[in-house]
C-alpha cells in the first residue's frame, strides 16, 4: 500500500491504495466516483475514458501509480458549479443516449475534442469518438450533440 496524490475534478485527493491497482478501480472504489465505467478491460470500448492532464486516456488498464500527481477529470467533473456543461446539456437536448453505459467515456472524449477544436466537422467528431463502442445506435445523435455543444460554447446557434 502506498499513498497516492491526485488532482481529481479540480480537488486535491490522497488515497492509500495499492499503486498497481487500475486507475478505474481507485476512482470507483476508493474515491466513490461511479460515473466512469468498466467495459472490456482491454482499452477496446472507451467506457473507462478519463482526462489525464486534459488528454483522453483509458483508466481500466493504467496503474494508478503512473498518474500520481497528475490532474484527472472524470465525467462527474464536466459539470460547472453544479450545473450541466454545455456538452452534457446538448446530449440531453439531442437525446444522445439510450442505455448510457458508453456515455461517460464519449462525453470525456468529446470534451477533449471541443477544448482543442470548438467547431469540429462531422468527420472530426467521428474520428475523435472512433475508439468508443456503442451498441445502441445513437451515433448520429451524439455527433449532433457534440457539434451543438461546440456552437453553444462559442456562443453561436447551430
Amino acid at each position: 500500500m502506498s499513498e497516492l496524490h491526485f488532482i481529481v475534478n479540480g480537488k486535491s485527493v490522497r488515497v492509500e491504495t495499492d499503486g498497481s491497482k487500475p486507475l478505474l478501480s481507485v476512482l470507483r472504489d476508493d474515491l466513490n466516483l461511479r460515473g466512469t465505467h468498466f467495459g472490456c478491460g482491454t482499452e477496446q470500448c472507451g467506457a473507462c475514458m478519463v482526462l489525464i492532464d486534459g488528454k483522453p486516456a483509458h483508466s481500466c488498464s493504467r496503474e494508478a501509480q503512473t498518474v500520481a500527481g497528475h490532474s484527472i477529470t472524470t465525467v462527474e467533473g464536466l459539470s460547472q458549479n453544479g450545473a450541466l456543461s454545455p456538452l452534457q446539456q446538448a446530449f440531453l437536448d439531442e437525446q444522445a443516449g439510450q442505455c448510457g453505459y458508453c456515455l461517460s467515456g464519449i462525453l470525456i472524449s468529446a470534451s477533449a475534442l471541443l477544448a482543442a477544436n470548438p467547431a469540429p466537422t462531422r468527420a472530426e467528431v467521428i474520428a475523435a469518438l472512433d475508439p468508443h463502442l456503442c451498441r445502441c445506435g445513437i451515433h448520429n445523435r451524439v455527433i449532433r450533440a457534440v457539434q451543438k455543444a461546440g456552437a453553444a460554447m462559442a456562443g453561436a446557434p447551430r
